[in-house]
């Protein structure tokens, strides 16, 4: 898990410096100079977040035709990463009704999590699951919400980690779900949880990537160490390290509002006892 964990804050630490690079660097006719990476394809990332977040995708809102169009590319590019769904199908429905600390839906809808899979080498029954939202606001009074940080970085994010550890692969399993429903109440990650714990799978971690891809100071947060103090030298192992500045916090119940724990998806596994890195 520890090698797995650096590899997963290194890849997130390489985009938002690529993301970084991309809105700073310049060539000399005024267009954005493309980062390198060893890591990461920095041309595919930038263009899947360009497509996820496309006026085509109208805000990729849950039960959306914005939204099918989504889920239809993600899964696409979940084959063409070598990741293989995680049972029959890599889309796993499930109703929008309020789950646990999730908000009602007025409507009887369904929502869809993308959920695919790497098998690991040594422990293939243990899964670090990596998480990160496509879903956002939708179009309202006529004007489109793109949400290209939020949260198209954070699947672009994802789909390059899946492609990485698709070649180089782990000890333990790795699941890539694209989760659905964020936005109005963590329901596709209170729904993942739920249908995991139903197929008894051993689920030591999960990590969450949620809005990685602007920060003009190039910095990156991670929380979760407070609640799991063992991920502490982990992380800081990766900030003696890292292309941009890692920053670890927002994590402390007496933060108030600034505690970030009930604010992302990893809140539904922490609710559940497995420990989480939110970046």
């Amino acid at each position: 898990m520890k090698k797995l964990l650096l590899a997963v804050a290194l890849l997130a630490l390489c985009v938002a410096a690529s993301a970084v690079q991309e809105s700073n660097h310049k060539d000399d006719k005024g267009a954005s100079a493309r980062p390198s990476s060893k890591i990461i394809n920095a041309e595919q990332l930038l263009e899947d977040v360009r497509i996820l977040s496309a006026d085509a995708m109208e805000g990729r809102a849950t039960a959306t035709q914005g939204s099918a169009m989504a889920r239809a590319y993600i899964m696409r590019r979940f084959g063409d990463a070598g990741a293989m769904p995680l049972g029959t199908s890599y889309e796993r429905s499930f109703q929008l009704t309020a789950g646990k600390g999730g908000k009602a839906h007025k409507k009887e809808q369904t929502g869809v999590n993308l959920v695919a899979y790497v098998r690991g080498k040594s422990h293939p029954a243990r899964f670090i699951v990596v998480t990160a939202h496509y879903d956002h606001l939708g179009v309202r009074d006529g004007k489109i919400y793109n949400g290209a940080d939020d949260n198209a970085s954070g699947v672009a994010t994802l789909l390059q980690l899946a492609a990485h550890l698709s070649r180089e692969r782990p000890d333990n399993s790795v699941v890539f779900a694209a989760l659905d429903a964020e936005e109005v109440g963590l329901l596709g990650a209170h729904a993942l949880v739920a249908q995991l714990k139903a197929e008894k799978r051993d689920v030591i971690l999960n990590v969450n990537l949620d809005m990685v891809g602007h920060s003009e100071r190039g910095e990156l947060y991670a929380s979760g160490s407070y609640h799991t103090p063992a991920l502490r030298p982990l992380l800081e192992r990766v900030a003696a390290r890292a292309p941009v500045r890692l920053l670890i916090g927002h994590d402390r119940p007496e933060q108030g509002q600034d505690d970030w724990t009930k604010q992302s998806d990893q809140y539904a596994f922490h609710r559940a006892g497995i420990p989480f890195v939110y970046f």
